[in-house]
């Protein structure tokens, strides 16, 4: 039995089965945790929401309270409070201005939370709560990083059966708040495969490593 060499393509291929075999066993970097900011005042609360409420050495007053479906928040001696139309800097002076009924100057700070589901291609797909002034980025971060097959350029926001596509690739949407996106209480962040992962790749080369073997065994006959 006489055996050939591989012919020049021949070469040329089993060279790129090499380098992608070299690509696999180098996995890309993980994620790095988000950097929370702070609420902004212009956030405009909605039902479903919630709130963080913090008074100064009153801890009874102290927690967090979610806007029920009817947009309204129950706080303890004010009761309820009706949230349509406003802002966190708006519901701050009004939980002020009661408060100041029972306490001297009181001192609070407001923040708003909403719960969003993270799902698909992450390491821990779940229910956030999450400050609509991180970005998506970050909530994906928050879930853990986006997993081998994980693809940030087809993100999808799922709302009530309806499905936006969110791609990083478009100039601007990176570095744009969940709330400057339009996303809220409720949605769901769903992280889509990749069109052709690792895993694919392995079985694409084991395929041609296949092919070649036969080509060759074929040629030496």
């Amino acid at each position: 039995m006489r055996v050939r060499h591989l012919s020049a393509p021949m070469q040329r291929l089993a060279g790129l089965c090499a380098l992608l075999l070299l690509f696999r066993a180098h996995p890309a970097p993980a994620q790095q945790p988000p950097v929370v900011t702070a609420a902004t005042n212009s956030y405009a609360l909605r039902p479903g929401d919630i709130v963080r409420i913090e008074v100064w050495g009153q801890q009874a007053y102290s927690g967090q309270f979610q806007v029920d479906e009817r947009g309204i928040l129950q706080y303890p001696v004010i009761g309820e409070i009706t949230i349509t139309n406003l802002t966190v800097a708006d519901l701050r002076d009004r939980l002020r201005e009661g408060l100041e009924a029972i306490f001297n100057r009181p001192f609070l700070t407001v923040t708003p939370l909403f719960r969003m589901a993270v799902l698909g291609e992450v390491a821990r797909p779940g229910l956030y709560t999450v400050d609509p002034t991180l970005s998506v980025l970050d909530i994906v971060a928050m879930a853990g990083g986006t997993s081998r097959n994980g693809d940030l350029n087809r993100i999808r926001l799922l709302r009530a059966g309806a499905e936006e596509r969110l791609s990083f690739q478009r100039e601007g949407l990176q570095g744009r708040t969940l709330q400057e996106i339009g996303v809220r209480s409720g949605d769901q962040i769903l992280v889509a495969r990749r069109w052709l992962t690792r895993d694919d790749l392995v079985i694409v080369l084991q395929a041609v490593q296949i092919a070649v073997s036969v080509l060759i065994l074929t040629r030496t006959f």
